[in-house]
């Protein structure tokens, strides 16, 4: 018997027993649709971080501020001194101080983040204004009450109405909203839409506490990150005694840190995911069994005619690689599936398409049917064609 042969007949045996086949067929469909989604949110939440990093230049460095032990504390007039002293090499510096806040409009109120800094932050984090104006020194000299708003935050207390000009309330006290900010992340909550800038002076007042714990740097090119974050380290040591209590670090090693964080986080959906390709094994190579002591008779006559160990042996094999061949292929269509109309449908996050994932998930899928419908195959190869023919 040849391997057409072979093949129809494992044909005719799948299409014989749909509903069976089909429930053999779903722990794979399950599995491999399960691998790709997994995959493709992980490296789409990857995509999305790292190009919000990379649209920020190369020549960023971020300093975070974790030691409480020092009699000094960081100045907005001391990151002002320290940028003029280095202004070859630094093009801006902006403190941050961070909160949460509520922000009230007549009977409108909504929680967001507070983000107090200085007008050099709009350069640094390339975050521009699409109507109004930006911070001035004058609002930090003066301690200007005025606000630069998301348009998150815009469109819920506003109705979508154009902010500036008006004023809010932040956890109580009247701002006026001087600036509204671009729109960066489709006016999701909890993005950089979702968002209210105040001037750093006027946070530290407002959230009674004077303490700057992170501020960024931009250096004037790639070249002297290194030698700016040598500098700051120096400075910094001074101002805390304790190198420890401090972090520079720049977006070569954000991005790096963050590969491998999503990296490992990608493998491990994954795995998980894989597991219900295991689970999917397994259940085949029970239905196989079950379809080997069903038709005991029908090899015993094939093996009483002639036909060899061989026959049988590839037969009940292709029969397995079928069904978890055309398992893998829908759980692909699956997969891909997800990833077009839930992922990127629902904007959940970038839909990523990994031809690398894909195939070795349906690569895989092929595998389990091979590995699982080995041990059935060789079974109903190793019948008696005497002890078969007697079977009822």
């Amino acid at each position: 018997m040849g391997f057409l042969q072979a093949y129809k007949m494992a044909l005719k045996s799948i299409v014989n027993n749909k509903v069976r086949s089909f429930l053999t067929m779903l722990g794979v469909i399950i599995g491999v649709g399960a691998v790709i989604a997994a995959v493709a949110f992980a490296q789409g939440a990857t995509k999305k971080i790292t190009d919000s990093i990379q649209g920020l230049g190369t020549n960023l460095i971020q300093i975070s501020i974790t030691g409480r032990n020092s009699n000094r504390n960081l100045t907005y007039e001391g990151l002002k001194e320290f940028a003029d002293k280095n202004a070859g090499s630094i093009s801006y510096i902006a403190p941050q101080v961070n909160g949460s806040v509520t922000v009230k409009v007549g009977d409108k109120s909504r929680d967001t983040s507070l983000n107090g800094t200085s007008p050099e932050y709009e350069y640094i984090k390339n975050m521009h204004v699409q109507s109004g104006r930006y911070l001035l020194s004058f609002d930090m000299d003066y301690m200007q009450k005025v606000a630069v708003i998301g348009t998150a935050v815009a469109n819920d207390i506003f109705g979508g109405a154009d902010p500036v000009g008006k004023t809010i309330k932040i956890n109580g006290q009247i701002f006026k909203v001087v600036g509204l900010l671009e729109l960066k992340a489709g006016g999701q909550d909890q993005s950089e839409d979702d968002q209210v800038i105040i001037p750093v002076t006027v946070a530290q007042r407002l959230s009674r506490n004077t303490i700057i714990r992170s501020f960024s740097v931009q250096a004037s090119s790639p070249e002297v990150v290194n030698n700016v974050m040598e500098e700051l380290n120096i400075f910094l040591t001074k101002i805390y005694k304790d190198s420890t209590t401090f972090r520079v670090f720049n977006q070569a090693q954000m991005l790096s840190t963050l590969n491998d964080i999503t990296g490992t986080m990608a493998v491990i959906l994954g795995g998980i995911a894989a597991i219900s390709l295991l689970v999917g094994g397994i259940g085949i190579m029970n239905i196989m069994l079950v379809s080997v002591t069903e038709r005991t008779r029908e090899i015993g006559i094939r093996k009483a005619i002639g036909a060899k160990r061989r026959n049988i042996l590839v037969q009940f094999l292709i029969e397995a690689i079928m069904v978890t061949g055309t398992g893998g292929l829908i759980g692909v269509l699956i997969g891909v599936g997800i990833i077009r109309f839930i992922i990127g449908g629902l904007n959940l996050t970038t839909p990523v398409y990994s031809p690398f994932w894909i195939t070795l998930s349906f690569g895989i899928s092929l595998v389990v049917g091979i590995v699982f419908g080995l041990f059935p195959a060789y079974k109903a190869a190793r019948l008696n064609p005497i002890e078969a023919l007697r079977f009822e």
